[in-house]
């Protein structure tokens, strides 16, 4: 069964037309529309009713996210959220105070996750550093050159002097660069393509800053805790690794660079 029967199947309406939806390096979305007017986003995969769950669990914060209306047997279809790209840093500022409002919550996911082909650990921790460490940073260290492996094991030991052992548990998009922030109007339309977890918010401030500047203004009506700069270089090693191995060795100078001023 082809996607378009798929979602017939689904939804009880016949698509009448569609198109690939570009952005993404590592999974495919199609805009498909139906008899009844309406605009869907469809994905295919092994792990869309996890992400299905953390779109809801991002709604759920009163934090915009597109709809779910379908996810199940590899196949996710939810709203299709206008966008302009028109920025908006005061309202992400405020939808962020929302989901990462803090909680009753253990570090970590109930399931683990995966950009692609790169796993994404998320077993429950009560100890922040020991939970960075684990599944954040020594999870790569097979995966990575020696030289890089035994720095990050060398970072790791001191983890828990450099981060809060037990910083407020919050809601996390968990991969929010610029590409899935979507802004209308100079507002926040919704946040897509998440990879949830419970942690340390700055986690989202440091993958936000990897690739965008935000103003001055946003991490003013963030109010972060004090010392928030100099923690962002530990958790942007984590995306940094990310992509260095699902992309290559153009990303060793930036895991490098992040290790040099964590002094590893």
């Amino acid at each position: 069964m082809n996607w378009a029967e798929r979602i017939v199947s689904a939804t009880g309406l016949a698509v009448t037309g569609g198109r690939k939806l570009a952005g993404g390096d590592l999974g495919g979305a199609a805009l498909v529309e139906l008899a009844d007017g309406r605009k869907l986003v469809a994905k295919g995969g092994p792990l869309v009713e996890r992400e299905a769950d953390m779109l809801r669990a991002i709604a759920a914060s009163g934090v915009p996210a597109p709809e779910v209306h379908h996810a199940a047997d590899g196949l996710l279809l939810m709203d299709h959220v206008e966008a302009d790209g028109a920025k908006g840093w005061d309202s992400l500022a405020e939808a962020l105070h929302r989901l990462h409002a803090p909680r009753a919550a253990t570090y970590g996911w109930d399931v683990d996750y995966a950009f692609g082909p790169l796993a994404i650990p998320n077993t429950p921790q009560d100890n922040w550093p020991e939970f960075w460490a684990r599944h954040r940073l020594l999870c790569h260290g097979e995966k990575v050159d020696g030289s890089i492996t035994a720095r990050l094991e060398k970072l790791a030991k001191r983890l828990s002097e450099l981060l809060p052992v037990s910083p407020p548990p919050a809601l996390l998009h968990g991969d929010l660069w610029g590409g899935n922030v979507l802004f209308h109007q100079g507002k926040l339309a919704a946040l897509i393509d998440p990879a949830s977890y419970v942690g340390h918010r700055e986690g989202d401030v440091a993958m936000l800053t990897l690739f965008d500047n935000p103003p001055d203004s946003f991490f003013d009506a963030l109010d972060l805790e004090a010392g928030w700069r100099e923690r962002l270089p530990i958790y942007r090693l984590w995306p940094l690794l990310v992509h260095l191995r699902l992309f290559g060795h153009s990303y060793r100078g930036s895991v490098v660079s992040a290790l040099d001023a964590l002094g590893a």
